[in-house]
């Protein structure tokens, strides 16, 4: 965390830009049609004409229900026009009463392919492959199945050392062991993937890999990325994909995220453990492993300023923000500049820093300048930290308000 006396502030750089002026530098809204995999689209064409779409695809406001993200990814490899409806995780809030009666077991995701709708990722997943192909390797391929079993595997490891406190030894041992099979997999074939090319093999790992990433680094200190060659290589390869990337969370995002899904997170309290829960919390945030292109993409800091102006009345009312700090938190993320918020103003500048949402909110790149220009201009106000995020919900995360304004 920034020390706050270690900052110097000039007469003429005081004054935070005005409303106006940060306006100004907003860029217009990208293409959600179009453009690249994005979790604000309602619609997806990929040059199709919208008369073609056969498919709705229901999934969570928040962008991050596993299941979703490996349905997500399968229709935006494959290029299949889409619609998008949103529905609210039970997590985050209430769940929309005519997605109960269209799905009665509330169940994320859902799939409907002309009109019949399909629960369940591995039928929706098996469907579309009958309908529309396979991505690579069919689902059925042997080998693909073989793998299905691996992931299913070191996802049960995972669970019994991050969420049993009892079993620390034990499932640290189980979790190596497992990871060690997944490697030898992934050094099967010369390239980065599980088989020959990118592929449903590969797919199926994506969203409990990428979990498993951020919450053992959190929870246990286990640097993933740094202990498994292959399995750097193979995120890496990920992270080329602008697929993944408009899918991808983030650490900080699936830390605080888990805990109420899994039904508690622990942590082993070592020294790596703290270290990296520190700095996933209170930064600094760049250099982290949840992505490897570590180089600023352009208008990364234009697209989170972007995000705030859109839903500032509602983010203004939830987090109790002081107008003047905000503008000096986007003076900040937009040129550099340093601007003394008012006394007191931490608190609240913390609160919105904990609860950015990654790809809800925006991309993992304008998260981190985000809420790196939150942290050093709230450390200039005071120590406070923000209200503590819930470990049994998120319903601090609740979409509606956001909705209702729309």
């Amino acid at each position: 965390m920034p020390d706050s006396s270690q900052i110097s502030l000039h007469p003429e750089a005081l004054a935070p830009l005005s409303w106006d002026q940060l306006k100004a530098l907003t860029p217009s809204e990208p293409d959600r049609v179009e453009g690249p995999t994005n979790s604000q689209a309602r619609l997806r064409l990929f040059g199709a004409a919208e008369s073609a779409v056969r498919v709705v695809l229901y999934r969570d406001h928040h962008a991050w229900c596993p299941y979703c993200q490996k349905v997500w990814l399968w229709l935006e490899e494959r290029r299949i026009p889409y619609r998008i409806e949103k529905v609210t995780m039970f997590c985050y809030g209430e769940k929309e009463p005519w997605y109960k009666r269209l799905v009665p077991s509330g169940m994320l995701p859902a799939l409907a392919i002309d009109g019949q709708v399909i629960t369940e990722s591995d039928r929706i997943l098996l469907a579309l492959e009958q309908c529309f192909g396979p991505l690579g390797a069919s689902l059925e391929d042997e080998r693909v199945v073989s793998l299905r079993r691996l992931e299913r595997d070191l996802f049960g490891a995972w669970c019994t050392w991050l969420c049993y406190p009892g079993a620390e030894s034990q499932g640290a041992a189980l979790f190596h062991a497992q990871a060690a099979r997944v490697a030898q997999a992934l050094e099967r074939h010369p390239g980065p993937w599980f088989l020959e090319e990118f592929s449903s093999a590969d797919l199926i790992f994506v969203p409990y890999v990428e979990r498993m990433n951020s919450s053992l680094l959190y929870y246990k200190g286990y640097e993933l990325r740094q202990q498994w060659p292959a399995l750097d290589r193979w995120f890496a390869a990920l992270d080329q994909r602008s697929t993944y990337r408009g899918t991808r969370s983030d650490h900080h995002t699936h830390a605080h995220d888990l805990p109420p899904q899994m039904g508690g997170c622990y942590s082993n309290r070592t020294a790596a453990a703290q270290h990296w829960a520190k700095r996933i919390d209170q930064g600094p945030w760049q250099g982290l492993s949840d992505c490897t292109d570590q180089t600023v993409p352009d208008g990364a800091a234009a697209e989170a300023l972007a995000r705030v102006l859109r839903h500032w009345p509602v983010l203004q009312q939830q987090h109790q923000l002081d107008e003047q700090a905000m503008r000096c938190v986007l003076t900040r993320l937009m040129n550099g500049r340093t601007c003394q918020p008012p006394r007191g103003s931490e608190r609240s500048l913390r609160s919105l820093r904990d609860r950015i949402s990654v790809p809800r909110d925006m991309g993992v790149h304008a998260a981190r300048l985000l809420r790196q220009a939150l942290e050093e201009t709230a450390a200039l106000a005071g120590e406070a930290q923000g209200p503590a995020i819930p470990m049994r919900h998120r319903r601090d995360q609740d979409p509606a308000p956001f909705l209702r304004r729309r």
